[in-house]
């Protein structure tokens, strides 16, 4: 296995390999493991290592995917490379949440993978950690915990007491069970405080939804 984590850090580059995932979400310094197996991806990987070490992580736009290169939403996420080994024909590799971007201009490369060209200006906050946001947290954990519950997904709430706010609402972003459309919109959030919004709002809206719910006034 390689450890990529210590990598001195370089400017933003200017073209990005991209990743479509119908359904995964990458926030900036979230962590998102991938198994990655297709020649082309395999292609990309071998060339985001071997340059800026950054993966654009992209949604199709269509909840079913058709064709090999599907519309794209306009936003997604770089990753970089901090971890990856080699299991017979395939990458397992771990990508460190860096930068939104949207795409400003996009092409098939001759390797098979899809290339963009990302404008990264919308998004300079990014590359910031976010401070304590005075979230409210105990609501968050009221509609996650219930909602998580529900879907039969085991979370070790213990080891997330001592997380920052933006520790937290990114990684439940990332692992609760939204649909695509949804994920975009976490994504898409401005900041820190309006995608805990959104979060503990998607989770409340889906405990209403479940059978047997009553709504509370």
């Amino acid at each position: 296995m390689a450890d990529e984590a210590q990598t001195p850090r370089k400017p933003l580059p200017a073209s990005l390999p991209l990743f479509p995932l119908p359904g995964v979400l990458l926030l900036p310094r979230g962590m998102l493991p991938l198994n990655i197996f297709e020649p082309r991806y395999i292609n990309m990987f071998d060339d985001a290592l071997g340059g800026a070490r950054l993966i654009g992580m992209i949604q199709p736009c269509e909840a079913t995917p058709r064709g090999a290169n599907p519309p794209l939403y306009k936003t997604g996420c770089a990753g970089r490379i901090t971890r990856f080994a080699e299991d017979g024909p395939r990458y397992l590799i771990t990508l460190v949440g860096v930068c939104r971007f949207d795409v400003a201009e996009e092409a098939v490369t001759a390797r098979g993978y899809r290339q963009a060209v990302p404008d990264w200006t919308p998004y300079a906050a990014d590359l910031v950690a976010t401070p304590e946001s005075g979230i409210d947290r105990p609501r968050l954990l009221a509609g996650l915990k219930p909602f998580l519950r529900a879907r039969g997904l085991s979370i070790d709430w213990s080891a997330l007491d001592g997380a920052s706010d933006e520790q937290l609402v990114t990684t439940m972003a990332m692992v609760c069970p939204f649909d695509a459309a949804e994920k975009q919109n976490l994504l898409q959030a401005p900041g820190l405080l309006e995608r805990a919004r959104l979060l503990t709002g998607l989770a409340e809206i889906a405990l209403l939804d479940q059978p047997g719910s009553i709504a509370r006034h």
